[in-house]
């Protein structure tokens, strides 16, 4: 494998997930001063600007590639970065893209949870060890919800953001996981070696959602 040439100390790469953050994202990192505008019709996934390379990856992607260091910087949500288990560094709480990570089951469903369906095995199982609920964890992908409607399992851990799904399919949460958010997350090499291009970032996004202190 031929190793990408270094990159100066002045550029940036961001890694920003495809789908509904990455608008906001944009606009969010345009108004902190970096020049982007990604074209709604544009198929690229990669993305060049004065001083600044954006990716644009699957979500589940974006703490793989800021953790080994292929970005700089990323934003990701909150469920993502804890489902990931990688050790980046997170200074901001961006406060869009709010939704929750919840236990759900049919509604009036009664009786012990034996195998429970998730997108989030990782944070699923946590959640279910510290309930002391010892159920099968399945990992499943697209519509979380047919698995309870099945009988594939007893209950699911997906994301909520109305509950309009789950009104609409007879579901209910029973409790919730994890409040999850966008979070600016930061590679902690590039943290020193780019310090006077994301420091100003960093502060920047900070005073713009009116955050003091790093996101916990």
């Amino acid at each position: 494998m031929t190793p990408a040439p270094p990159r100066s100390p002045d550029h940036l790469t961001l890694a920003l997930p495809k789908g509904r953050i990455l608008d906001e994202a944009i606009s969010l990192l345009s108004r902190a001063g970096l020049p982007l505008s990604v074209p709604e019709s544009s198929r690229a996934l990669r993305h060049e600007f004065p001083g600044v390379t954006v990716l644009e990856l699957r979500n589940q992607d974006v703490p793989v590639y800021v953790d080994l260091g292929v970005a700089d910087a990323g934003i990701v949500g909150k469920d993502v970065l804890l489902e990931s288990g990688r050790a980046v560094y997170e200074p901001v709480d961006l406060r869009f893209a709010a939704c929750r990570l919840s236990l759900i089951r049919e509604i009036g469903a009664e009786g012990p949870i034996h195998r429970v369906g998730t997108k989030y095995p990782r944070l699923a199982r946590e959640a279910l060890n510290a309930r002391g609920i010892p159920a099968e964890v399945v990992k499943l992908s697209g519509n979380i919800e047919l698995a309870c409607l099945t009988g594939l399992a007893d209950a699911v851990v997906d994301l909520v953001q109305t509950g309009g799904t789950l009104r609409a399919n007879h579901l209910e949460e029973v409790d919730v996981i994890v409040h999850s958010t966008a979070r600016l997350v930061v590679n902690r090499a590039a943290l020193k070696l780019r310090r006077d291009r994301l420091r100003p970032l960093i502060e920047n996004l900070r005073a713009l959602v009116g955050q003091d202190g790093t996101a916990k």
